[in-house]
């Protein structure tokens, strides 16, 4: 049964992430920006139209589809989720909201709490490998930059969906299901842009206390105020209220509950006084509360609550010489904490940083960048990086990139304290060196990326321990070797067909084998390690069926190192008309029954209808 799906799979693709029709996007570092179709390193870029062709209503849900990045679900619709990408820790990963750092100092398990409605997404920028040199401390192994919809028009757009696995709660006799609801206003004049986006999913799970509820809200202006300056400012908020069984201590937790607060907010300033020179400082606060109460029926028995609050200041600029583009900048970030188990700390930080880029030969692209980075408790550390691309005509293209990084450990790691887990103070930061080599076939017909890469991350932290009856607690153990192989291909028919590209038409498919060496300290059990991926495939299509009507077919193939393996197949049927959308979804067609985290099942297959509706 599996090689014959395998086969279907194949044949299939993944329009999720057909790069096509990108050269006018633009890549967003930290201080230098360049087309997609100028980038040294591979990056995967998931538009607005390949968003709205995927079963999903949450960022975080998006991103399983994507090659490489493996999302470990806790529950349904984004609930609480964990971020990895070739192989990495949940802590390893740096997510981004418009170049913003999104990670919490208390615990990487807050990477995905994303408070933007996926209504407001315009695309999702994916960097493999680490980027200390682009995104400075904590993008170890790679980062992930989400980018809100710029508004060029006045419009309303609004989206109404419910679901269920047809299923019913043994206890109570309800049916199990969810709903959302999400809207977004937008207002364009000559100097001014705004966007505001809201949303609310909720539902009563999948099985016993997995219900959920979350809210959303994001607003954002961007403000030309003349030819020189402009300003943009955002703000987010997010609360997300759900049962946690088995979410983090199986099964004893079977009656825990979570609710998580997070607020954003940001204001940039973008002057260039000429066409050469181009600064932009900027300030940033993020605000995060976790309450976790470990039995619903007796709140005093064991909480845990941790406020967090970060404020970040940052100055980039960009100076375009005669021979390339320098960028320089720095950042500052101060993280507090206030927390019944963690204590209350502060720790800061501050990074100094420069980047070359340069053409060569015209054929030859070369970037150069350093980071400095000094962390009021661990000291000075220096991350250079090394990156170039060569053409070898109008449709080859060669790349190669160097690079280095660091991640800190979170207070979590540091000072967390239960029966069943204990924190090490004596941690110290993990630090990687990665090495990549690739080449790019690009027509607009056909496109296909191979790369091998090799990843050495040293003083990895884990959570381990000797046997099932002692505490975990986390270990600056060996290093840990990576090495990998990447592909994947599209194939354009719409464009074969001289269709344009409201009509999509594509076959895609990728690849990714993973090969880590672990050695555990004297062979104690790994709490998050052993769930790192060996192979993954990833694959589906977009075909029209009839006039408007299209289906969007999606399978997925995960294995880890474990010798754990699933198959995922979900599917989207919509219908265009005019300034509507209807469309019916079921997940996990093959009601495969899998786990992606620990011993939490995640729900069968499900069926979801929605409609969407747009009023310019």
């Amino acid at each position: 049964m599996r090689k014959i799906f395998f086969l279907l799979v194949f044949i299939s693709a993944n329009q999720a992430f057909a790069q096509v029709q990108l050269d006018s996007v633009t890549i967003r570092g930290n201080c230098i920006q360049m087309p997609f179709s100028e980038q040294n390193r591979a990056i995967q870029v998931i538009d607005r139209k390949q968003i709205e062709s995927l079963p999903v209503h949450s960022a975080s849900d998006l991103l399983a589809y994507a090659a490489g990045v493996d999302l470990r679900r806790r529950g349904p619709n984004g609930t609480q989720a964990d971020i990895s990408i070739d192989g990495s820790s949940f802590d390893q990963v740096l997510v981004l909201l418009n170049g913003v750092k999104m990670s919490d100092p208390q615990t990487g398990h807050h990477m995905m709490n994303l408070p933007i409605p996926l209504s407001a997404i315009d695309r999702i920028e994916i960097l493999r490998g680490p980027a200390a040199a682009i995104y400075g401390v904590n993008a170890l192994a790679g980062a992930i930059n989400i980018v809100t919809q710029s508004p060029t028009k006045n419009a309303i757009s609004v989206d109404a969906y419910g679901g269920s696995n047809l299923q019913k709660d043994t206890a109570s006799g309800d049916t199990y299901y969810n709903w959302g609801t999400q809207a977004s206003i937008a207002l364009a004049g000559k100097k001014q842009a705004q966007l505001l986006s809201l949303s609310n999913d909720q539902g009563n799970g999948y099985r016993y206390n997995t219900n959920f509820k979350a809210s959303k809200v994001y607003y954002q202006n961007h403000v030309r105020l003349n030819d020189k300056n402009q300003l943009d400012a955002e703000g987010a908020y997010l609360n997300n209220d759900f049962g946690g069984n088995g979410f983090y201590a199986a099964p004893y937790d079977a009656n825990s509950t979570e609710k998580v607060q997070t607020a954003f907010g940001s204001i940039r300033h973008t002057f260039s006084p000429n066409e050469r020179l181009t600064l932009k400082p900027g300030v940033g606060f993020r605000y995060n509360a976790d309450d976790y109460i470990f039995k619903k029926q007796n709140p005093s028995y064991y909480q845990n609550h941790h406020e967090t609050s970060v404020f970040n200041a940052e100055l980039h600029g960009t100076l375009r010489t005669g021979g390339g583009v320098l960028g320089a900048g720095f950042e500052y970030r101060k993280e507090y904490i206030n927390s019944n188990n963690l204590g209350e700390r502060t720790r800061e930080n501050t990074g100094l940083y420069a980047e070359y880029r340069r053409a060569i030969w015209q054929r030859l692209n070369t970037t150069a960048g350093v980071y400095g980075n000094y962390n009021s408790v661990f000291g000075w550390n220096i991350y250079p990086a090394l990156n170039a691309s060569l053409s070898l005509g109008p449709n080859w293209k060669l790349n190669g990139n160097i690079g280095t990084g660091q991640r800190l450990p979170t207070f979590t790691d540091l000072y967390y304290k239960d029966p069943s887990n204990i924190g090490n103070p004596d941690l110290k930061p993990e630090t990687a060196r990665f090495g990549e080599a690739g080449i790019t076939y690009q027509h607009r017909m056909l496109r296909t990326h191979a790369a091998a890469f090799y990843r050495t991350v040293d003083n990895m932290i884990d959570w381990v321990r000797e046997s099932t009856t002692t505490p975990w607690q986390p270990t600056n153990y060996q290093t840990v070797n990576t090495k990998g192989l990447t592909g994947d291909v599209l194939l354009n028919i719409a464009s074969m067909l001289h269709w344009d590209q409201e009509h999509p038409f594509n076959i895609h498919a990728s690849y990714t084998y993973l090969d880590m060496s672990i050695e555990l300290p004297n062979n104690a059990l790994s709490k998050y390690a052993i769930n790192s991926l060996r192979h993954q495939f990833v694959a589906g299509a977009s075909v029209p069926v009839v006039k408007n009507v299209y289906l969007h077919a999606n399978a997925r193939y995960q294995y880890r190192i474990n010798g754990y393996d699933y198959t995922l197949l979900d599917a989207r049927l919509d219908y265009k008309i005019k300034s509507m959308k209807l469309y019916a979804d079921v997940n996990n067609i093959l009601n495969t029954q899998y786990k992606e985290i620990g011993a939490i099942p995640m729900p069968g297959r499900w069926y979801v209808i929605g409609a969407h509706f747009e009023m310019p």
